[in-house]
């Protein structure tokens, strides 16, 4: 199926673009905006808006058509969980069922990163957008280790307490140190002999499901993924590894 962005017509290829110039607002700064985009490959081009951002800084909102298109159906992706996403509830039973004992899951921010906005949404009980976190899951045990966390605590805290499942929050993403930082947490699990010893998942923004099998992880979780998704996909993996 050859798909091309919509806008007021199906299939028109109308695209919004965003972004900012080191330039004073003003109509040469909407002109080079204009032939900005254009460079990129669009057929057309409007800025429809410009607004100075600091001195010297202006943002701009522009409205451009394209002639690509994709076929969707060669497109290669690889969900974590799927659609087959289990409620709190499924997940408890399921642990019960194949289990008989708390799953034990420790997280954290890790790194220079000082965001605990996702890892928080993850794990604390009252969770984000009314979906509860792991805290929450009567059949699993789970520990926010917090933000700045280095990749040699969060192993050592994990092994302590008997982990399952380490899942690491990568918010900030300049210059691609969650990259630099992911492969140094990989880098020691397997120095350790440890890459086995339990799941390990990370999230955050700039985070997918390819790039952390890329990096050798065996789940990632981008944005509108909440407990629920890292919960579906810990207890079947772990089934899955358990009936081998």
């Amino acid at each position: 199926m050859i798909i091309k962005p919509y806008g007021d017509t199906l299939n028109d290829g109308a695209i919004q673009l965003s972004f900012t110039l080191p330039v004073k607002c003003g109509g040469k700064a909407k002109e080079a905006a204009r032939l900005f985009v254009l460079q990129l490959g669009f057929k057309s081009c409007e800025v429809a808006e410009a607004a100075p951002l600091a001195d010297g800084f202006t943002f701009f909102t522009a409205y451009a058509r394209t002639d690509a298109s994709i076929d969707y159906d060669k497109v290669d992706y690889v969900d974590a969980v799927g659609d087959a996403v289990m409620t709190m509830a499924q997940v408890d039973e399921f642990i019960r069922a194949n289990f008989g004992r708390k799953l034990v899951i420790v997280g954290a921010c890790t790194g220079t990163d000082a965001h605990t906005v996702g890892i928080d949404a993850i794990i604390n009980m009252k969770g984000y957008n009314h979906h509860f976190g792991l805290e929450r899951y009567a059949m699993i045990e789970a520990y926010n280790m917090g933000a700045q966390v280095p990749n040699e605590k969060l192993i050592e805290f994990a092994l302590a307490k008997k982990a399952d499942a380490v899942l690491v929050s990568q918010v900030v993403t300049q210059k691609d140190v969650h990259v630099h930082n992911l492969t140094a947490l990989i880098e020691l699990l397997e120095a350790g002999n440890l890459r086995g010893r339990f799941l390990a998942l990370i999230g955050g923004p700039r985070i997918s499901n390819k790039l952390a099998l890329e990096l050798g992880f065996d789940a990632g979780f981008g944005p509108g993924s909440y407990a629920e998704h890292t919960a579906t996909f810990i207890v079947k993996t772990m089934k899955e590894r358990q009936s081998r």
